[in-house]
């Protein structure tokens, strides 16, 4: 399955899964009740914490100037253990599985929201698994330290 490491965007990714959802709730009804206000609300907060969690994530790197191309983590010029980087070693990612939590308490769908572990397992096998053996080889002990200081996800 080497294949798929570092092919798909992880954006893409998101927008893949949060269609998966979707086709979810439209052909497998194992819904949830909550009202509209609620789910609207919950959608809202949940999207709101994500986009700051995974922006924190983007001006962290910014400000180390290195690169954010996720499927070109070769191009790293510095390792960015600062800011959020304290507490996650995968704020964008991150933010992506919250705003899909979101978006499946949105859907209000028991199938949506299990498909969240599938894609916080496709991150971190083909996304997340391959960016640390290539950080290792840039960084070498620095990256060590560091993977063992902080969380991949939380």
């Amino acid at each position: 399955m080497k294949s798929l490491e570092l092919k798909i965007p992880p954006l893409l990714l998101v927008l893949l899964f949060g269609a998966a959802m979707w086709l979810a709730r439209k052909y497998i009804p194992l819904g949830f009740d909550l009202s509209r206000e609620i789910r609207l609300g919950l959608f809202i907060l949940f999207s709101l914490l994500a986009f700051g969690i995974a922006l924190a994530g983007v001006i962290s790197f910014r400000k180390q100037k290195t690169t954010v191309n996720p499927v070109n983590p070769e191009a790293a010029s510095s390792l960015v253990t600062r800011g959020i980087y304290q507490f996650t070693r995968n704020p964008m990612y991150l933010g992506f599985a919250i705003f899909l939590i979101g978006w499946g308490l949105w859907l209000t769908n028991i199938v949506a929201l299990a498909l969240i572990p599938c894609f916080i397992l496709y991150m971190t096998r083909f996304q997340i698994i391959p960016e640390e053996k290539v950080l290792e080889t840039l960084f070498g002990d620095g990256f060590v330290n560091y993977e063992r200081s902080v969380r991949r996800w939380l």
